[in-house]
């Protein structure tokens, strides 16, 4: 979820303090009397002039101010769960990228916030397992594309990544998915796989497979179903669809 960011200082505080817009480079620089290689910047938050190295400047918008404010405001949305942390300018909008805040939070402020942004991602994933029941590793489905072989990371197995099983050679995933679940071993894949290379066809009612060697298309199972053999259909007196 996204947060809107305020400044930490209320309008009164910090209504006389110079706005940048998003062209701006460093705000002016003071230089202190007796010092002249000491340029100091005035931090919009806090309103203290402080060196330059102690200010930040964020890449994305060009909006300046001292690390110590940026990294209080980071630590603060880190800590109530908010993962897109704004620029601390009013109205500005862009969002604080972690890699460019490194050096203005604590390291453990820092795996924090990482941690967060990455589980958002993964929440817009589907989550499913490895189908082979040795390795189950947790896999991710970005849904970027309609894939069907994949190969398992962790094992090295082909799988399915349609139906979820073991991969299905030969056998398209619409067909494989119309069968019964004792249907989908190994051994029936192979026999399906055979079935397509002799054009058997199955009897709708009984299930088992029938060869025709000669004759019509109107086929009696062994079970006694009559059905055609073209199409698959009950055989009826007026089944003229189909021919020899």
């Amino acid at each position: 979820a996204a947060a809107a960011a305020a400044a930490s200082g209320s309008p009164d505080q910090v209504g006389s303090c110079h706005r940048y817009t998003a062209a701006s480079a460093l705000p002016e620089t003071t230089v202190i009397a007796g010092e002249p290689s000491c340029k100091r910047t005035l931090c919009d938050i806090c309103a203290e002039v402080k060196p330059v190295p102690e200010m930040f400047q964020n890449p994305s918008c060009s909006h300046v101010f001292c690390k110590e404010c940026v990294g209080r405001h980071i630590s603060t949305h880190v800590q109530a769960n908010v993962t897109a942390v704004k620029c601390l300018a009013l109205a500005c909008g862009v969002e604080l990228e972690p890699e460019q805040c490194r050096e203005v939070v604590p390291a453990e402020v820092f795996d924090r916030w990482g941690a967060a942004l990455c589980e958002v991602v993964l929440l817009g994933y589907r989550r499913f397992y490895c189908p082979f029941r040795d390795c189950s590793a947790p896999l991710l489905d970005d849904g970027e594309e309609a894939v069907q072989a994949s190969e398992c990371p962790h094992c090295h197995r082909l799988f399915c990544a349609q139906c979820g099983v073991p991969w299905h050679a030969g056998v398209e995933c619409e067909e494989f998915q119309n069968l019964r679940a004792d249907e989908r071993g190994g051994h029936d894949l192979m026999l399906l796989d055979l079935v397509k290379c002799k054009s058997w066809k199955r009897c709708p009612s009984c299930r088992f497979y029938v060869e025709k060697g000669e004759g019509c298309l109107h086929i009696t199972c062994r079970c006694g179903f009559q059905f055609c053999y073209g199409c698959g259909s009950t055989w009826s007196d007026v089944h003229t669809s189909c021919h020899t």
